[in-house]
């Protein structure tokens, strides 16, 4: 069977995928051709239906579930790697909390940007710029603060800028709760022999790295040219653990309460189907 594959350049992704692209593991008699597009391109692909497979935000899932469910394998998810609002003065979260703040986020389907309104209601002055371009336009001071993501939380520091909150913490905080950031999901109309097919194949890939973890390097590197690999790495070991592998109870009742939150405080749409694949 044919299918289009989504996920993003970042080094977690391909880390996890590697051993897919490359041929590494059974692919089960499966093509998957990539597309790879920065993670709120692939949100709006999937509401689209323009791709069979795809990572997407876990709040962009709630405007697509009727078409895709999640699959177990392939989650960023975990504790400890939240976004980040950033700036490049001294703010404190009562100044956010008042909504005067000009905030560039990094989508408006992203996690990050739901974890931001969870947390602060106020604040809805926001300018969706792509991830990588936050910190310059921060220290170019064309915003009050941003929201960063990826392996922008171990840089944001060296370039002079400050954290205000950490909205991981916040959500662990508020929830007890590993933080839900992204997951796979796979178009609801293939058959389901085929879906379960797929969330096997994923799984291998990101146990086939774990396994081989200097095997992925190369693709990696190759995405991420103008990142060191000690940040590389960090960026990986954050991002990519036991949920990657299977979301298992806690994972997917973490993505559950993202959801409880989100219906009640009237963030996202209400959601009918079921969430996740039924497992076999």
């Amino acid at each position: 069977m044919e299918l289009t594959l989504g996920f993003s350049p970042c080094p977690n992704d391909c880390f996890m995928f590697d051993a897919i692209v490359n041929r590494r593991i059974d692919l089960e008699g499966l093509q998957l051709s990539v597309r790879m597009a920065d993670v709120e391109a692939l949100n709006k692909a999937a509401f689209a239906r323009e791709i069979d497979v795809t990572k997407l935000s876990y709040h962009a899932y709630a405007y697509c579930a009727a078409s895709y469910v999640l699959l177990d394998a392939g989650s960023a998810l975990g504790r400890g790697c939240g976004p980040l609002l950033i700036s490049k003065r001294t703010i404190a979260s009562e100044d956010v909390a008042a909504g005067n703040l000009s905030i560039a986020i990094p989508g408006k389907y992203t996690t990050a940007n739901f974890l931001l309104g969870l947390a602060f209601p106020a604040a809805r002055n926001k300018t969706e710029l792509v991830f990588s371009s936050i910190e310059p336009a921060l220290q170019d001071e064309l915003y009050d603060a941003g929201l960063i993501i990826h392996e922008y939380r171990f840089t944001y520091e060296a370039n002079g800028l400050k954290k205000v909150i950490d909205l991981g913490e916040f959500w662990e905080r508020e929830t007890g709760a590993p933080i839900p950031l992204g997951g796979i999901a796979i178009n609801r109309s293939l058959p389901e022999e085929a879906k379960h097919s797929v969330n096997r194949v994923v799984r291998r890939s990101v146990e086939y790295a774990f396994a081989h973890r200097a095997a992925s390097l190369p693709f990696v590197r190759e995405h991420a040219q103008e990142m060191s690999e000690d940040v590389m790495y960090r960026h990986i070991d954050l991002y990519v653990n036991e949920y990657s592998v299977d979301l298992g109870k806690d994972g997917r009742r973490a993505v559950e309460i993202l959801f409880e939150k989100a219906r009640a405080t009237g963030m996202i749409p209400e959601v009918k189907d079921d969430l996740f694949l039924r497992r076999p």
